[in-house]
């Protein structure tokens, strides 16, 4: 299965009045979906003790990123700024700059413990954190509720 991205100009003969009407690209308005560009793609995994989240950042070095938790906040954010000068014959100059950044802050869940330290790494593009969980709530219990 692919997953195919909604163009939002489908109807290009309807009214803007009508478009609303047939208009899906709030179809996957929701937390877990990110609009924003701009921000990496990531990867969370639940272990029984631990979580693990990936963010693809290419580009990027590790002095570029800043991570930090703050109450019940994730936040990694980077900026990067890059400038390329090129000087020719006939005293032309071409000068080009980038400016690459993004913003990302994710809610997490209360059994992560915000005590222990997180462990970090990034390598080839990829920020891998690792947060540990509160060794209380590392094994839920079961409770059967009877049907009367």
């Amino acid at each position: 299965m692919s997953l195919i991205k909604f163009n939002k100009r489908r109807f290009p003969w309807l009214s803007e009045g009508l478009s609303p009407w047939f208009d899906t690209d709030d179809f996957f308005a929701d937390d877990f979906f990110i609009r924003d560009r701009n921000v990496p793609a990531m990867n969370v995994k639940e272990n029984s003790d631990s979580f693990e989240i990936e963010l693809a950042v290419p580009g990027f070095s590790k002095e570029d990123i800043e991570v930090t938790m703050e109450n019940e906040f994730l936040h990694v954010c980077a900026k990067k700024k890059s400038e390329e000068t090129e000087e020719g014959d006939e005293g032309y100059t071409r000068k080009e700059f980038s400016y690459q950044e993004f913003d990302r802050r994710m809610r997490l869940p209360s059994s992560v413990n915000r005590d222990k330290e997180v462990q970090a790494t990034y390598k080839d593009g990829i920020l891998k954190l690792h947060l540990l969980k509160n060794e209380e709530l590392q094994s839920p219990s079961k409770k059967v509720i009877e049907i009367v």
